[in-house]
C-alpha cells in the first residue's frame, strides 16, 4: 500500500496540481491586493466613496444608530450584515473579471507560441548530393 501511495504522489498530475494550488494561493493574495488597494479606491472615486460594508440591520440587541458593524458585533448584537455580503459579491465580480482577463491574455500568448512558424519557401540551391552522384554514375557508364 505504501508503494502504491508513492506511485500516486510521484505521478505528474498530482505534482502539477500541488504546484497549481500553491501558486493559486499566492496569486489570490496578489489579486486581493489589486482589488482592495488599486481598483476599489478608483471605483470609490466614481461612486463618491460608496461602501456597503457597514450597512446592517439589528435583529436583536441594543446598538446605537450610528455604530459601525464591528462595534455592533463587539456589543454582542445579532446583526444581518447585508452590506458585507454586497461588498463581497462586488469584490468577487471584480476579481473574476481580473482573473478572466489574465487567463485570456495567457491563452493568447500560448496560442501564439504554439502556432507553427512560417516555413520559408524552398530556394533551389543547386543539385543535391544524390543528383551529383547519379550524374557521375551515368557519366561513368557512358565512358
Amino acid at each position: 500500500m505504501l508503494s502504491e501511495f508513492k506511485d500516486f504522489i510521484a505521478k505528474g498530475n498530482v505534482m502539477d496540481m500541488a504546484v497549481g494550488i500553491i501558486i493559486g494561493a499566492a496569486f489570490t493574495a496578489i489579486v486581493s491586493s489589486l482589488v482592495s488597494d488599486l481598483i476599489n479606491p478608483v471605483i470609490g472615486l466614481f461612486t463618491g466613496g460608496l461602501d456597503f460594508t457597514n450597512n446592517y440591520v439589528v435583529l436583536s440587541g441594543e446598538v446605537s444608530s450610528n455604530a459601525s458593524l464591528e462595534a455592533a458585533r463587539e456589543v454582542g448584537a445579532s446583526v444581518f450584515a447585508y452590506g458585507s455580503f454586497i461588498m463581497a459579491v462586488i469584490n468577487f465580480l471584480i476579481i473574476a473579471l481580473v482573473v478572466f482577463m489574465l487567463v485570456r491574455y495567457v491563452n493568447k500568448v500560448k496560442a501564439i507560441a504554439e502556432r507553427p512558424q512560417e516555413v520559408a519557401p524552398d530556394i533551389p540551391t543547386g543539385p543535391s548530393e544524390l543528383d551529383v552522384l547519379l550524374e557521375i554514375r551515368d557519366q561513368l557508364k557512358k565512358s
